[in-house]
């Protein structure tokens, strides 16, 4: 059976969570294929609330697998404690999770390294979450002192490994900073070494696991982290995750090649959120802004930072949906934006004159960007409890057609509210 995708088509933040709990319900496997513990997801599932970073949605299903995939780096203490607090809860889960012998271990030096270098940048800085996810790839890419999973289990090579790294690590650290924090190989083999004991039992060749999947008919459904506009190779660079978050990152991520992927579901927010830096031609840092922010409790699941909002721009949003194959689109969060007299919608940029509806490469030409505004009456009435498309308010359906017809997809589903219940199904 073809599988099917949710992704992200803005800065992430979208309420991916929620849809891939309610498409779980269908599949047998759910795969998370690229990112690390910097992703966050908020569930509501039998009346309670999870927050997830590094572990699959679809852990909370109890028929269904959930992999933990080779494009993903893995945190082993980040991913324990998650277990944890699910074990915690009254999840029985342990026996659900395969992680793949191929995903690359966080360790240490990573976070320092990554620490340091954002301190470095001053008031260029990124703004990454510093869990080490992006110096971890990059050790991935240079492939000299990276580790995966299938490493850390083997005990002595493990340990190999580390004594090699640590005193290499460690100059290039004091380089940075002289009165850094020093570190201890056989500190660090200890420690990874009782996480190893208890992620043993989850390892596995997770790339044969799905394509035999795929050859017995299984229903996959592959749940991306973070957004499209995130993407390394095609986002708003260099204000970009250190993965491919767009629907491209799913093949090499998952080893599941791209013609089983028949369904690819687009999540969007009713209006656009953005985390740490980075040009943002619809943001609102003014009075409507911060209504948005607090009536759509626009604070980072994993950080707890604000995001910074805006209005919706399908400059973007169209330019991820066509980039990452999506076939139908998601509204979120359109609850959020009840109460306004009037709303706008990006349809296209200014830039230096020139009206454009294709997205800069360059992040110089998406700071200069001027968003140019269609104007649509707002609703006051309470949304949260509608279950028909029909039966909400005429211009809530205005502002979602419009929406679809400038992002280029239909609108499958509307979500009006965190639970699942709270989600409308649009007629094709």
């Amino acid at each position: 059976m073809p599988a099917t995708s949710v992704i992200g088509l803005q800065w992430g933040d979208e309420a991916k969570g929620k849809i891939v709990d309610l498409l779980t319900e269908k599949h047998e496997i759910v795969v998370r294929y690229q990112g690390g513990n910097n992703a966050g997801h908020t569930v509501k599932f039998d009346g309670k609330t999870y927050k997830l970073s590094l572990l699959p949605t679809g852990l909370l299903h109890s028929h269904v697998k959930s992999v933990i995939a080779p494009g993903v780096v893995v945190n082993p203490h980040a991913l324990l404690k998650e277990l944890d607090n699910l074990i915690a809860g009254g999840e029985d889960c342990l026996s659900r999770l395969m992680v793949s012998d191929r995903a690359h271990v966080i360790c240490p030096w990573h976070l320092l390294e990554e620490a340091a270098f954002e301190a470095a940048r001053g008031g260029n800085a990124i703004g990454t979450t510093m869990r080490g996810i992006g110096t971890c790839y990059r050790e991935k890419m240079g492939r000299t002192h990276a580790i995966r999973i299938g490493d850390l289990i083997l005990k002595d090579a493990f340990a190999a490994k580390v004594r090699e790294i640590v005193p290499f690590k460690q100059k290039v650290l004091n380089a940075l900073n002289p009165d850094g924090e020093q570190m201890n190989a056989d500190q660090i083999i200890e420690e990874y070494s009782a996480c190893a004991e208890r992620i043993r039992p989850m390892v596995a060749d997770t790339t044969a696991f799905l394509l035999n999947a795929l050859d017995a008919d299984k229903n996959i459904l592959f749940e991306g982290a973070q957004g499209c506009l995130l993407d390394v190779d095609h986002g708003t660079f260099p204000y970009v995750t250190s993965s491919n978050s767009s629907g491209c990152g799913i093949h090499s991520g998952s080893g599941v090649p791209g013609r089983f992927i028949k369904n690819m579901i687009g999540v969007a927010k009713a209006y656009t959120t953005r985390v740490g830096g980075g040009p943002f031609p619809t943001e609102l840092d003014n009075e409507i802004g911060e209504r948005i922010r607090i009536a759509g409790n626009e604070f980072g699941t994993v950080t707890g930072r604000p995001r910074r909002c805006g209005w919706l721009d399908t400059v973007a949003t169209r330019y991820s949906a066509r980039i990452s194959g999506v076939d139908s689109i998601v509204i979120a969060l359109l609850d959020v934006l009840t109460g306004f007299d009037e709303l706008q919608i990006c349809e296209a940029y200014d830039i230096n004159g020139t009206i454009t509806r294709d997205m800069p490469s360059r992040c110089e030409d998406l700071a200069i960007a001027r968003p140019v505004l269609r104007k649509i009456a707002g609703w006051s009435e309470d949304i949260t409890g509608v279950k028909n498309f029909s039966d909400l308010p005429r211009t809530a359906q205005e502002y979602v057609k419009v929406a679809g017809e400038l992002i280029g997809r239909k609108v499958s589903i509307v979500s009006v509210g965190p639970d699942r219940k709270q989600t409308i199904h649009v007629d094709a």
